[in-house]
C-alpha cells in the first residue's frame, strides 16, 4: 500500500522589482539546471479588467528553491496571434538533450493561450535554444468553436522511449484530463483514451485537471492531480500508472493536500498543483494557493 505525507509547507516568494510585482501568482512551473532551480510562473493582474490579459508568463531563478529572482523581461507575452492575444497561462517546461531529436539542445514550452474573447484555451508550443529568446512555433490542440479549453500540460516518458501528453479539456460543464500520445517531446501527438475519470462519491466527483509525474526507477510513475467539488473547492490528490500509462495501478482515497483557510472567507478556496522536483527522498510539489499565493510542499512516499 502506497501513501504520501505532506512534511513541509514553505511559501515560495519572488525577489521585488520585477515586472509582475503586486499581480497575482500561479501555475509555478520549476526545475533543476546546472545547479540551480529555475520556474517559469503565471502572472495576473489584480484587479483584473476587461482590457488586461489572463496571464503574462515570467521566468526566475533560485538558489534554494524558495526565493526567486526574476528575469526583467517576460518570457511570453499575448499575441500577435489570435489564439493566445487574450493572455497565455499555465507553463510547462521540458529541457531537450542532444539526440533527442530536436536538433540539438534546446526547450519546449508548452503553455495554454486565451482568445480575446476569453472563451476559449488552446494548447500551444513555443521553442527556443534558450528561455528568453522564445518561438511560438503551433497550436497542438485546441477544441472546437463552444466545447471549451485544452490547457495545464504535463509530459511524461514512457520505458519504451515514447511520450504522453496529458492535458485539461472542458465536457459538460466540468474539467477532465485527456491523454494523448508522440514519438518525441514535441509529437505529433494522437489523442487516447482518458487515463482516469471521476469518483462520484469522492471529493473528486466533478472536476480532473492534470498535475506534475514523479517517476523513480522500478516504481509505478505518480500524478499529482487536481480535483474539485462541482462548487469547484480544488484539492490536490495522487493516482499511479503502469509505466506505459495504459492503466490505473493505484489511486488516493482521500486528497493528499487541503489549502489552510484563507483569511478573506470571499477568497477561491484552491490547491492547485504544478510542478515537482526531487530533493533527495523527498518530492518537492509546487503548487498555488487562493488562484495568487505560491507554495512549496515536501513529500514523503511510504510503501507498505
Amino acid at each position: 500500500m502506497t501513501t504520501f505525507a505532506v512534511e513541509q509547507l514553505d511559501t515560495v516568494q519572488l525577489a521585488a522589482g520585477s515586472a509582475i510585482d503586486g499581480m497575482d501568482l500561479m501555475s509555478p512551473f520549476v526545475w533543476q539546471e546546472d545547479g540551480r532551480y529555475r520556474m517559469m510562473v503565471r502572472a495576473v493582474p489584480n484587479p483584473l479588467t476587461p482590457h488586461d490579459p489572463t496571464g503574462l508568463i515570467a521566468l526566475g531563478a533560485s538558489d534554494d528553491g524558495l526565493t526567486f529572482a526574476v528575469d526583467p523581461r517576460l518570457a511570453i507575452t499575448p499575441g500577435p496571434g489570435a489564439d493566445d492575444v487574450g493572455g497565455c497561462e499555465d507553463p510547462t517546461v521540458v529541457m531537450i538533450e542532444p539526440g533527442d531529436g530536436a536538433g540539438g539542445h534546446r526547450y519546449l514550452v508548452y503553455y495554454t493561450g486565451v482568445d480575446a474573447t476569453r472563451s476559449q484555451g488552446a494548447m500551444i508550443l513555443a521553442s527556443g535554444p534558450d528561455l528568453g529568446d522564445l518561438t511560438k512555433c503551433e497550436v497542438v490542440l485546441k477544441a472546437p468553436p463552444g466545447e471549451g479549453n485544452i490547457k495545464e500540460a504535463t509530459l511524461a516518458r514512457t520505458p519504451a522511449g515514447g511520450w504522453r501528453l496529458f492535458y485539461e479539456y472542458a465536457a459538460d460543464g466540468a474539467s477532465r484530463i485527456g491523454m494523448a500520445a508522440g514519438p518525441t517531446a514535441q509529437g505529433p501527438w494522437t489523442v487516447q483514451p482518458d487515463p482516469f475519470g471521476i469518483r462520484d462519491d469522492s471529493w473528486d466527483n466533478w472536476h480532473l485537471s492534470t498535475g506534475p509525474i514523479v517517476s523513480v526507477a522500478g516504481r509505478d510513475p505518480v500524478m499529482f492531480y487536481n480535483g474539485a467539488t462541482h462548487d469547484a473547492r480544488w484539492r490536490i490528490g495522487w493516482v499511479s500508472f503502469d509505466p506505459q500509462f495504459t492503466r490505473v495501478t493505484g489511486r488516493g482515497l482521500e486528497p493528499m493536500l487541503v489549502p489552510p483557510p484563507a483569511v478573506d472567507r470571499a477568497a477561491t478556496d484552491i490547491a492547485f498543483a504544478a510542478s515537482m522536483v526531487m530533493e533527495g527522498d523527498m518530492i518537492a510539489l509546487y503548487f498555488s494557493i487562493e488562484d495568487r499565493i505560491l507554495r512549496r510542499a515536501l513529500i514523503r512516499r511510504y510503501d507498505r
